[in-house]
């Protein structure tokens, strides 16, 4: 009677032990999953609204070989917070911002994804302003409402944490 007692708990412990090994190898894969390849962020505020909203969560990708115009990115500020905003001029273009609206390379920015007026916000931003080898210049999609490249000038292309390819929002998951 005892000995079936007993066996009956080595089974339950043994199969409690297997469970708890996938438990663990899991928790290892995702860490180093989120540690390596994917990371996630939230957005806070209002500055690239209507693409994204604040409260929501994007997903994004930590192995980038290649930032190019267009492409939303998290950025890794000095100071530790994190931004997201949109890549508006690579390395060797040239920016302009001139009666509410941005030229990259003498062309006017015609993008739908923009809200308001661009206006060239600070003093030590001179205009036009060609975006040094290794550097991205960013924006915000809601331009009255963002702090971006405009007040800092160019972000060095190593502060990049990754590019965005999903966002997730409370009541909804799109791609972006």
């Amino acid at each position: 009677m005892v000995k079936k007692f007993s066996d009956r708990y080595d089974s339950r412990k043994w199969r409690l032990m297997g469970i708890l090994k996938v438990l663990a190898v899991l928790a290892v894969i995702l860490f180093a999953v989120f540690r390596f390849v994917l990371g996630l962020t939230p957005v806070s505020g209002n500055s690239m609204c209507n693409t994204l909203r604040d409260g929501d969560y994007v997903l994004y990708t930590r192995m980038v070989s290649e930032v190019n115009r267009g492409d939303i990115v998290s950025l890794s500020l000095p100071s530790g917070e994190y931004y997201v905003k949109r890549v508006a001029a690579v390395a060797g273009d040239t920016v302009d911002i001139r009666e509410g609206k941005v030229f990259i390379n003498g062309t006017e920015e015609n993008a739908p994804y923009v809200l308001g007026e661009t206006i060239g916000e600070n003093a030590a931003v001179v205009y036009p302003y060609t975006v040094e080898e290794g550097h991205i210049f960013v924006l915000g999609d809601n331009r009255p409402e963002s702090v971006d490249s405009r007040y800092y000038g160019s972000f060095n292309v190593s502060q990049v944490t990754g590019v965005l390819k999903l966002r997730m929002g409370f009541f909804y998951l799109n791609g972006l």
